[in-house]
């Protein structure tokens, strides 16, 4: 099984949000359709995939969502830039 940390923005990248999950594209799809009403994403409306890593590895991957959530913003972006400079929604590129 793949496990995904992943970095979500709102349209205008001022909100960030870090996850975890071992169904990218099901997590995406609950995060656009605002599933969970009241959550963080729905309320600051982050449905913007920026980011994203694969691990084989759930401990790893809980680690590293642990890891990113702990940095700082400056840290995040960066992280976010190293992939995705223009920081665009990346959705389209997991769908099958």
């Amino acid at each position: 099984m793949t496990y995904f940390v992943y970095i979500l923005s709102n349209c205008t990248n001022t909100t960030i949000y870090v996850g975890v999950t071992n169904n990218l594209l099901r997590r995406m799809y609950e995060h656009r359709n605002h599933l969970d009403p009241g959550s963080f994403t729905d309320k600051y409306n982050v449905c913007k995939l920026v980011y994203y890593e694969a691990t084989a590895d759930a401990r790893a991957a809980i680690s590293r969502e642990k890891q990113i959530k702990s940095w700082n913003r400056r840290r995040k972006n960066e992280l976010v830039a190293s992939k995705n400079p223009k920081w665009e929604d990346l959705y389209e590129s997991i769908l099958p």
